[in-house]
């Protein structure tokens, strides 16, 4: 049995776990403004809020319900639009929210389709007590997607929120947004009521039992083929519903996305640990994380959505073994080890040697992965790149990672360079890695290394992009890590583009 709070109602409900939020909201509670669109993540017709308890607090976080299954709803507060709206006075007159008003007044709205997940992604925003600035405001809806006349008038309704959330108070935020009418009076009531739902189906993160296969992705293709009635142990789902929608509505599942024991990110022996359902967004929030990588916000927001980076773990992106999955090639340039657990059985393997084939790794049906363990880049330069056909949501052309330590003679001590979508999996560069080390960066060394990457990668022609321009793709990223490293390389970037 699965319960949660459905905007305003406790609901409890036998469904399978591996249906959708969506389906369950529209066709069997009959609240159909939220709208069924692609089905897949990408256009936020379907975006709901999604309320749950983090380090002792209510944290709301944009999801798409088409990828969101119903499992992983459990022990939370799913919020649909109309359960954003307000009440209705005695005579039955309502009004807009001033999300919903400044979508109005800015002719945001346009033919009104897409304007639901627009107004839940703004809705999201408020609701964060740590975002105000108009910056913050469009990162928020880097989810939706508009097909009308343009996104000018929606920028404009964030500018309008924006400016009106400069007196939103750090603390104490669902109590000013009652009070200035963005949302109705019993979110105030939620926490506790949460808090009583977790005390009393005895749930420590919402988790619901039953399985033995794991996978989700950020982005990527299908994963291993599973037949219907299969248990599967399950994360985020924003690869596997995509794929196999069916075979994981038909199968029992175990969710490991509320795992406690698989959420934590720690500092142990000079190391990082990182849970396996640790989403990407806890990864770009976690201070100590940040502190290992100025740069992470801009690297993260080259990882899909907002909505889909606050459902995708760190297991999932990897297990799924995409060429291009985005946080594999993250990791592999951290030279991050993976442990596996089998009934209680660890071992630890790098996660170098994790891919075998297309679609094949080294995990055992029946094996989980529990965390994942890398070495900060201290002392070191870390660049992520990303080519894809547009800024947010998209899987990669191409992407890749370095990370480069020097001596103090200017040569490399150690390095570690990982390529997406130049090769069956994602993968890590070992012939272009061991001619580099100990080596002094200039024009030759650079050529020569170029060289050997292009003999150890094998691109195919596919819908996003031919081999030759992958491998072009290829070059200008690993010219762009070289720049990230010494500044002054820009001088010899340009002379190697101009021969």
């Amino acid at each position: 049995m699965i319960r949660f709070i459905l905007n305003n109602q406790l609901v409890e409900t036998d469904q399978r776990t591996g249906g959708t939020v969506l389906d369950y909201v529209r066709y069997h509670k009959r609240l159909v403004g939220t709208k069924i669109g692609c089905r897949e993540g990408d256009c936020g017709a379907c975006t709901v809020l999604v309320g749950d308890m983090e380090h002792g607090k209510l944290v709301y976080r944009s999801m798409t319900s088409c990828l969101m299954p119903l499992g992983n709803a459990n022990g939370k507060h799913i919020v649909s639009v109309e359960g954003v709206n307000l009440p209705a006075d005695r005579k039955g007159n309502t009004e807009l929210s001033p999300v919903q008003q400044a979508m109005v007044d800015t002719n945001g709205t346009q033919c009104g389709f897409c304007t639901i997940g627009f107004v839940m992604s703004l809705t999201g925003f408020v609701l964060n007590e740590n975002a105000k600035q108009y910056e913050a405001a469009i990162a928020s809806i880097d989810g939706n997607i508009c097909r009308c006349t343009g996104y000018k008038s929606i920028e404009r309704a964030a500018a309008i929120l924006s400016q009106k959330m400069v007196d939103k108070p750090g603390k104490g935020t669902i109590e000013w947004l009652v009070e200035q009418k963005y949302i109705p009076a019993y979110f105030q009531e939620i926490k506790e009521r949460l808090q009583q739902l977790k005390d009393y189906t005895g749930l420590k993160a919402g988790a619901i039992q039953a399985g033995a296969i794991q996978g989700d992705a950020i982005q990527g293709d299908a994963i291993q083929a599973n037949t219907p009635g299969e248990k599967i142990m399950f994360g985020g789902g924003t690869d596997l519903i995509v794929q196999k929608a069916l075979t994981v509505k038909k199968s029992a599942l175990q969710h490991l996305f509320d795992d406690a024991r698989l959420k934590e990110i720690s500092f142990e022996n000079e190391q990082c640990h990182i849970g396996a359902s640790v989403t990407v967004t806890q990864f770009a929030e976690s201070k100590l994380i940040q502190g290992f990588f100025p740069d992470l916000a801009k690297h993260i927001k080259l990882i899909s959505s907002t909505p889909i980076r606050n459902m995708a773990t760190m297991a999932g992106n990897i297990v799924n073994a995409s060429p291009i999955g985005d946080m594999s090639i993250f990791f592999l340039s951290l030279d991050s080890d993976l442990q596996l657990s089998k009934n209680g059985n660890k071992r630890v393997i790098k996660l170098r040697d994790f891919y075998k084939a297309y679609k094949q790794t080294d995990k055992a049906p029946d094996e989980i992965i529990e965390k994942i363990i890398f070495t900060p880049p201290t002392n070191s330069s870390f660049s992520f790149e990303k080519v894809c056909k547009r800024t947010h949501l998209d899987i990669a052309s191409v992407n890749s990672a370095c990370q480069v330590k020097l001596n103090k003679d200017g040569t490399i001590a150690d390095i570690h360079l990982a390529a997406g979508g130049v090769a069956p999996f994602p993968k890590y560069l070992t012939n272009t890695i061991e001619f580099l080390k100990a080596k002094k960066i200039n024009k030759e060394i650079i050529e020569e290394a170029i060289k050997i990457m292009n003999e150890e990668i094998a691109p195919i022609s596919d819908a996003r992009g031919t081999e030759t321009y992958k491998r072009l793709l290829l070059r200008q990223l690993f010219l762009a890590h070289m720049i990230s490293l010494d500044k002054n390389l820009i001088v010899t970037v340009k002379d190697i583009l101009q021969t």
